[in-house]
């Protein structure tokens, strides 16, 4: 998540004027973060173990990209008008795009058995772990490692894009090796950035409550494609 508007400097030059703000706001970031993935896992689980609720979903393909659609929206919306929405409004589009994201997650349960997805999710959860530290900790300013991050994810989207229709399984490992690779160091620049901001925030008030909550979507997405990406890759043999 971008958060150049806000003009803030690296945090490392930062460390002596932390924000007495600066605790709750972070506690805030990765509690709404962890509250979405609670979201998403149980509600696929509870529409995968639906046959109903299946049926509704996987009846069409235009359901899932309807979903797909509502999903991008939400997602541009939070972003594109955070400074326009209350906190509770923008509290609520982030809840609901957490449960729109777990309906699609709901088909994990139907192509990957219960252990691949529990091992791969604790994976997930410990290179997460690790690589957000390292963003936290590190002196070095990792503001460079966005900028290739980000191009290397829009080549990584026009080569998923591509691979629809070459359908090639060896293009297919490499985009999902590309793609932890690419949110792994999404996260630790991720975090970084959110740091800085809560680092420097005048006060715990709406406004910097608002900024923490796209501080937990960007760290959300990060953690959601990784664990997509790592799926791909030890659940070949399911």
């Amino acid at each position: 998540m971008d958060f150049e508007e806000l003009n803030y400097q690296p945090a490392v030059t930062r460390e002596e004027q932390v924000s007495a703000a600066f605790p709750a706001l972070m506690r805030k970031v990765y509690l709404w973060m962890t509250l979405a993935l609670v979201i998403t896992g149980f509600t696929a689980y509870i529409v995968a173990t639906s046959p109903a609720l299946l049926n509704i979903v996987y009846s069409s393909q235009a359901v899932i990209w309807i979903l797909f659609g509502v999903e991008l929206a939400l997602v541009i919306g939070i972003t594109a008008a955070i400074n326009k929405l209350s906190l509770p409004v923008a509290t609520l589009l982030f809840v609901l795009y957490s449960v729109v994201n777990g309906v699609v997650f709901s088909s994990i349960f139907m192509l990957f058995s219960m252990s691949t997805i529990s091992t791969v999710f604790f994976i997930t959860a410990g290179t997460f772990g690790a690589m957000s530290v390292f963003g936290y900790t590190t002196k070095t300013d990792l503001t460079s490692w966005g900028k290739l991050l980000m191009m290397a994810l829009v080549g990584l989207i026009i080569a998923t894009v591509v691979n629809i229709f070459m359908k090639s399984s060896g293009l297919d490992v490499i985009i999902s090796y590309v793609g932890v690779l690419i949110f792994v160091g999404l996260t630790a620049y991720d975090t970084q950035k959110i740091k800085e901001m809560c680092i420097q925030a005048p006060d715990a008030g709406e406004v910097m409550q608002k900024y923490a909550l796209l501080g937990a979507l960007s760290l959300y997405l990060d953690f959601i494609n990784l664990f997509i990406y790592l799926l791909r890759i030890f659940g070949r043999r399911d």
